[in-house]
């Protein structure tokens, strides 16, 4: 396919939005010119420009060779480094502005492992074929911001269709992580695959056991913190490639029982990361809690069910039960996240707020003591405002009454926090005597002894809020007596 007649207005556009940097992609064109050799902008920012985002990189490729860039990279810039020579790219700085330049490449796939058998191309239209699909295989040649779109990218992109250059059986056999960026792109971009994209995603599912973990995570990490997850996680769980990376999310597909007794969990599980993120607040808003997009809170929110295939028990009479799944299903995201090398801060927190889903379910109609509220407040710690949002987002019974309900009694709990916090300052909590001081009330030095006096203050700190330093005193006088019997 030749490159469509484009209509001024809209190559005007996506120049426009690529301003800040035309003054420098010109003068690196003319640099590469000047030295006999073609540059193009190519992939993301190209596609990003007529989209009207901000694109982070400025990805260039050139019909120079390695050797031939660094040269016109030195004559051109500050300071050039190697980024992988083998591979063909070269970077350099001029002034504050980084850029990294890559030789066409023309590789070849052994389709054993992603790593390609590198091979440098001659022109720019080999180069663009080899790419994932038709939206990033469009390029701007420099320095006259010519498109160049072989393949039909820029009508894809006006009907958010998404598809691959060259046959997609071939790309995925290529590198199979291509799958899971189709995944994202579905998130991110609104995308749709084409029927030959899914089928192709289908018949090659088994061969992303190739990709590394690391790779699988930041896709994964990528599609969930994208505009639209809850399709990009369908196009996993619709192709089978959750069931190779995420398979606790193809598992929530259990069998609904002829009467309805309960939900179908996938399909309720999506709809709570759907809600979770309604919850979260604008885009780097630093004075709201939870700004979006929010990896923990949409995990979180993403798992919380994983239990209940490992914990559902039919009771009699007709009833469905799923209890402890919330600490079955701790444990179970806790592994996963582990196995998809997610790191350690956040693989504990969304655990934690997997563990801690259903905590509010025992408060009723708002009869928890004081007491119970200091320890919903202390075992959150700072997931509170998360928990906040994981909770209600729970909450997608289509019974009206009852979901109002539940909401009022949230409303009634978030009210007895906020005024308890106000009393107590409770994101402080701590006993009223510090270690020094229980030392010096009790006479021994700091050790095991020491520290269990510090855990009973703060025990009687929770249950009866403050007492006052006197009293303290005499209540750790009264247990330490007991506990010297």
């Amino acid at each position: 396919m030749s490159t469509p007649a484009l209509p001024p207005e809209i190559l005007r556009g996506a120049v426009a939005h690529l301003a800040p940097v035309i003054p420098l992609l010109g003068d690196l064109g003319t640099a590469f010119a000047k030295g006999g050799h073609e540059l193009a902008l190519v992939g993301g920012p190209v596609r990003d420009a007529f989209l009207e985002r901000t694109s982070g990189d400025l990805d260039l490729t050139t019909s120079a060779r390695p050797e031939e860039t660094e040269a016109i990279l030195a004559e051109w810039g500050d300071a050039t480094w190697d980024m992988g020579r083998e591979f063909g790219t070269i970077g350099a700085r001029k002034g504050d502005d980084i850029v990294e330049v890559t030789t066409y490449r023309a590789d070849a796939y052994d389709r054993t492992t992603r790593k390609p058998v590198v091979a440098f191309g001659d022109n720019l239209d080999d180069d663009l074929v080899r790419r994932d699909f038709t939206v990033n295989a469009m390029a701007l040649r420099l320095p006259d911001l010519e498109l160049v779109d072989p393949h039909g990218g820029l009508l894809d992109l006006a009907a958010k269709r998404l598809r691959t250059p060259s046959a997609p059986e071939v790309s995925f056999s290529d590198d199979p992580l291509r799958m899971m960026r189709a995944a994202r792109f579905v998130a991110q971009l609104g995308l749709t695959p084409s029927p030959e994209v899914v089928e192709a995603m289908t018949a090659a599912a088994d061969s992303l056991e190739i990709v590394s973990a690391e790779r699988i995570r930041d896709e994964l990490t990528k599609l969930v913190l994208g505009e639209d997850p809850v399709a990009g996680l369908r196009l996993l769980v619709d192709t089978g490639l959750a069931e190779r990376m995420l398979p606790e999310l193809p598992a929530l597909r259990l069998e609904i029982d002829e009467h309805h007794r309960h939900k179908d969990v996938y399909e309720h599980s999506l709809t709570v990361l759907q809600q979770a993120i309604d919850l979260e607040g604008p885009a780097g808003a630093e004075d709201h809690p939870v700004p979006r997009p929010d990896l923990v809170l949409r995990l979180a929110a993403l798992m919380h069910d994983v239990g209940k295939p490992r914990t559902r028990r039919f009771e009699a009479g007709g009833g469905v039960s799923f209890h402890h799944h919330d600490v079955v299903g701790a444990k179970l995201t806790a592994k996963r996240l582990k196995a998809l090398r997610f790191d350690k801060e956040t693989t504990k927190s969304v655990a934690r707020l997997v563990e801690l889903h259903l905590r509010f379910h025992g408060y009723g109609d708002g009869q928890w003591t004081d007491s119970a509220v200091r320890r919903y407040v202390t075992d959150a710690g700072p997931l509170l405002q998360r928990l906040h949002r994981l909770t209600r987002a729970d909450c997608t019974t289509r019974n009206q009454r009852k979901a109002a309900r539940l909401r009022r009694a949230y409303d009634d709990l978030e009210e007895r926090i906020e005024v308890l916090a106000e009393q107590e300052e409770m994101d402080r909590v701590r006993p009223e005597l510090d270690g020094h001081e229980i030392g010096e009330v009790l006479g021994i030095e700091p050790g095991p002894q020491l520290g269990r006096a510090y855990k009973y203050l703060l025990q009687v700190r929770l249950d009866e809020g403050p007492i006052g330093k006197e009293a303290a005193a005499e209540r750790l006088w009264s247990w330490w007596g007991g506990e010297a019997e």
